[in-house]
């Protein structure tokens, strides 16, 4: 059964102070000590993208301390390498993760190492059944129908042109594009790099490209619209505002402001046919397994402690010292069984 979880869309500095309100309001709807994935693939082709992750991971970490998270970052760089985001052993962390973040990197290398991938069908299948999904900046781009090669226009100078993207909430019945970075001001006053740096003199030919029925969904700097499909609704999370283009027309929202869902055009919920069987049922069975591991009771440390003393003792052949040790782990409520080893 599909009961998707929260996805949020945030404009951009994941890893900034600023936008750990945004990471704040998803930590509250999360259970005790969540599991989050972070992903490197949006920055896989950078030479150090395991910090690029590591440094969101980190900051994750530290902003949401009292929430003790337990993240993991995902090493899913390029396919074809060891690192593959199709490698199983590389992306399973995500099908046990309460949380998965993707953030800063290339919109459109993301696309293309993320497209028709095992990573990509892992994290629909943990976000149908339940899981929160974070995209920031780049990954933003990458997960629209359309996805604006931003360093191409914007550096390359490159024709003004879109690329097809991962077109993730398609599934939901929706033709959304999202723009991060919608009121960046980098620039100052010498140049405008607002609409994620390439401008609006830019921007507005960029949108008559788009075909009839699109829906631009504009995320200011440090501001998430955080998607209920559950309860129908978007919040608008953070430091700024919102702008919705669509049929002609724009709407803003600002931070700590509702709407309902249709405003992004018509939509439903996703078919389970949508997604392999074997997809489905495996992230279904290691959904199941951590439910179970988080469930099995874990000894203190000090008994951890004694346990770990007894098997130096048995080691040593110290046979008095190690009984002494079992019954006092018994008096601590706790029971050793003693392998053949």
């Amino acid at each position: 059964m599909i009961k998707p979880g929260l996805v949020c869309l945030l404009g951009g500095g994941a890893a900034i102070p600023a936008s750990g309100k945004t990471h704040e309001y998803l930590a509250q709807r999360l259970p005790p000590q969540p599991r989050v994935a972070v992903l490197e693939t949006p920055a896989g082709f950078e030479l150090n993208s395991d910090r690029v992750a590591g440094k969101l991971a980190d900051f994750v970490a530290s902003r949401l301390q009292n929430y003790s998270p337990r993240l993991e970052v995902v090493a899913a760089r390029k396919k074809g390498t060891p690192y593959s985001p199709d490698n199983h052993d590389i992306v399973a962390p995500i099908l046990m993760a309460d949380e998965i973040i993707l953030g800063p990197g290339s919109p459109t290398y993301g696309v293309r190492q993320l497209q028709d991938s095992l990573a990509l069908k892992y994290i629909k299948a943990r976000q149908w059944q339940g899981g929160t999904l974070l995209i920031s900046s780049s990954a933003s781009l990458s997960f629209g129908q359309y996805t604006m090669p931003v360093y191409e226009i914007y550096k390359v100078g490159e024709d003004l042109h879109w690329k097809r993207g991962l077109n993730y909430f398609a599934d939901y019945g929706l033709n959304l594009s999202i723009i991060p970075h919608w009121d960046n001001n980098d620039g100052g006053a010498e140049l405008d790099t607002s609409r994620c740096y390439v401008g609006l003199a830019r921007f507005e030919p960029l949108l008559a490209m788009l075909p009839a029925g699109q829906t631009i969904l504009g995320l200011d700097d440090h501001t998430s619209a955080v998607l209920d499909f559950a309860r129908e609704r978007v919040t608008v999370v953070g430091a700024n505002s919102i702008t919705i283009l669509r049929d002609g027309t724009e709407k803003q929202y600002m931070t700590g402001e509702q709407f309902s869902l249709a405003e992004l055009g018509a939509w439903h919920l996703p078919e389970p046919g949508q997604l392999e069987t074997h997809v489905w049922q495996q992230a279904a069975a290691a959904w199941e397994e951590r439910q179970a591991a988080d469930a099995a009771p874990t000894a203190p440390a000090e008994v951890i402690t004694l346990a770990d003393k007894r098997q130096q003792a048995r080691q040593d052949q110290e046979w008095a010292a190690a009984d002494e040790l079992r019954d006092a782990i018994a008096r601590a409520g706790w029971h050793i069984k003693d392998t053949a080893d």
